[in-house]
């Protein structure tokens, strides 16, 4: 499986602002399930009034030619560089195979006249797994288009790109998360992901809950977790905000972050040498359920590419900000 996740943004997520806007038909499973973030899941014995309950988007039996269709609209305008196609738990009723179609628009539900371009070609696909296509285009696009062939479910669809920002717009002194997602952070690695996921930490708002954060399990052993974050473009960091929502008896006790300016990117140097990076920010105090703002102690190193977030022994956090200045 290609590494996607660990270099661009899924911005078919629906944590992330995406969203099912039209389909052919979804009978069975709704369209909006198919974006879902967690991973999908089978409850043997739970039916609905359509029938099996299914999680994943799914078209019922085509008794007449053509196709089944879903359009989505991204979270953000981006290029695209990899997309999957999972059926898991899909398996006599999943699509024998799949396109995908990308086009740009204002509008929600763009129509047959959009312009779409082929990105995708007709694809076989097997059930009960995950498909990686990796794509090469510099258009930028607003929404995909994923055909079925000639009908049945998909699980999660994922659409991994680099979010469009027109960082020349960003006034000299003005400050931005460099971090977020729909600016291109991407949180790479980690000690532990026990609980919840270390992409929501770079999510827009506050957690919804203590599973919309990462969250490691009772360290039993010396030591502390930590987790890696690549930036969306070099900066200099001013600000930093720990937010520890929903974590009350499972917040670590306290934080430290460390940074580095990489030119390239190689992930496992990454991993492995985050441990001798420069300190950015000294070990600090938290509390549950909060959000912690840090200007104050923040070390100046220059402009930074990735950091390293140590949280002290264990536990959960929910959102990581990065103010910096990027011009």
């Amino acid at each position: 499986m290609t590494d996607f996740n660990k270099r661009w943004v899924n911005l078919a997520s629906a944590k992330l602002g995406a969203k099912a806007v039209s389909c052919s038909d979804d009978f069975f499973a709704p369209m909006a399930r198919m974006l879902k973030d967690e991973a999908p899941i089978f409850i043997d014995d739970k039916y609905d009034d359509h029938g099996k309950w299914m999680d994943g988007w799914e078209s019922r039996r085509k008794r007449i030619p053509g196709n089944d269709w879903c359009i989505v609209k991204l979270a953000k305008p981006g290029v695209i560089h990899g997309v999957e196609i999972d059926t898991t738990h899909f398996t006599g009723n999943y699509p024998p195979a799949a396109s995908i179609d990308v086009c740009r628009s204002a509008d929600d539900e763009p129509g047959s006249d959009a312009g779409w371009v082929e990105l995708v070609p007709q694809s076989v696909l097997d059930g009960d797994s995950a498909h990686q296509y990796e794509v090469s285009h510099s258009g930028v696009f607003t929404h995909v288009r994923v055909n079925i062939y000639p009908d049945g479910g998909i699980a999660r669809l994922r659409v991994f790109a680099e979010p469009r920002v027109d960082w020349e717009k960003i006034k000299p002194g003005e400050r931005v998360d460099i971090a977020a997602a729909l600016n291109g952070g991407v949180a790479l690695a980690c000690n532990n992901e026990h609980y919840g996921s270390i992409r929501y930490l770079l999510n827009p708002g506050r957690g919804v809950n203590m599973g919309d954060g990462w969250e490691t399990r009772r360290r039993r052993e010396p030591g502390n977790d930590w987790v890696v974050i690549a930036l969306a473009r070099s900066g200099c960091i001013r600000e930093i905000e720990i937010d520890t929502a929903h974590y009350k008896g499972n917040y670590p006790d306290s934080c430290s972050i460390s940074g580095v300016h990489l030119d390239l990117l190689d992930l496992a140097a990454v991993e492995n040498e985050s441990e001798r990076w420069l300190e950015l920010l000294p070990r600090q105090k938290l509390q549950p359920d909060r959000i912690h703002t840090f200007t104050e102690n923040i070390v100046d190193i220059g402009e930074v590419t990735h950091i390293r977030v140590n949280i002290y022994p264990d536990g959960g956090l929910s959102r990581i900000r990065v103010m910096a200045e990027v011009n």
